[in-house]
């Protein structure tokens, strides 16, 4: 059985329905980012699917040294309260390090160890100690029962508020794929799961000095995800995805969400 996990006043997990983390890849100015947590927030509630507002404060795995890596630590963590704050949603953000640890966990709802870092032993346990929901992607790297080792270091640290995330496996170069046995397995663990759709259709470093993507596919591998009985749906959103500062190609348009989650809400009725 999979436990419920409570973020603010959501729960995830158990066989309650889909939850949507949702928000910009990276956190691109302060009054686009209240802007789009109103829209995310305002669609959301139209649907009838709770929300959990992501965006990152620092993107420090960009593929070119030039490109636009976010506000940093101290000031991103301000817009975020400042979104959290306006709009009483619960916030979710990366951290890298383990110094990084403290200061988010005094503002975020949900603390993200990204993909690459989810086997960063010292990282997890730092950010378990906290007490704060962790969210672990899995490496494209990994396969899913490796999970429960990433699970098993977190519990460790009498942390059970833990969260798994599936975005792809690394198939040959610049490609991703995902296997849908993996959230069955994954959950197996005790943990609610949820599916990244949009990085899961990323091209990583395919465009030389960027990632490219195939937002074209996020509904398919969505509705497929979702069809398992996945707990939650991760996307990254944006009013203009070809003036992105990150993630362009691979972000859903605002104007195109509520379509896309009144259909996943509908599967998710249904398996649940």
């Amino acid at each position: 059985m999979v436990r419920e996990v409570a973020v603010g006043g959501i729960k995830i997990g158990g066989n309650r329905p889909l939850v949507l983390v949702a928000g910009p890849c990276v956190i691109e100015n302060e009054s686009a980012t209240l802007h789009t947590a109103e829209r995310l927030m305002t669609i959301c509630n139209g649907v009838g699917i709770p929300l959990i507002f992501k965006a990152s404060y620092d993107k420090a795995n960009r593929t070119s040294v030039t490109a636009f890596r976010g506000p940093g630590l101290h000031e991103g963590l301000r817009i975020l309260a400042k979104v959290k704050e306006a709009l009483g949603v619960p916030v979710l953000s990366d951290i890298h390090s383990i110094e990084q640890v403290a200061p988010a966990a005094d503002v975020l709802d949900v603390l993200q160890i990204p993909a690459f870092l989810c086997r960063q032993t010292d990282l997890l346990a730092a950010a378990a100690k906290t007490g704060r929901v962790i969210n672990v992607k899995k490496g494209q790297f990994l396969a899913p029962w490796d999970m429960k080792n990433v699970v098993g270091k977190l519990e460790s640290c009498d942390n059970e508020n833990i969260i798994l995330t599936e975005r792809g496996a690394s198939f040959g170069y610049n490609n991703l794929v995902v296997d849908m046995r993996s959230f069955p397995i994954m959950r197996s663990t005790g943990c609610p799961v949820i599916f990244d759709a949009t990085h899961s259709v990323q091209l990583p470093g395919g465009q030389g000095t960027s990632s490219g993507g195939q937002r074209e596919y996020v509904e398919f591998l969505a509705s497929a995800a979702v069809a398992t009985g996945i707990d939650g749906v991760f996307l990254e959103v944006h009013e203009e995805p070809e003036m992105a500062l990150c993630d362009g190609p691979n972000s859903v348009r605002l104007n195109d969400l509520a379509v896309l989650l009144k259909k996943l809400k509908a599967i998710d009725a249904i398996v649940k």
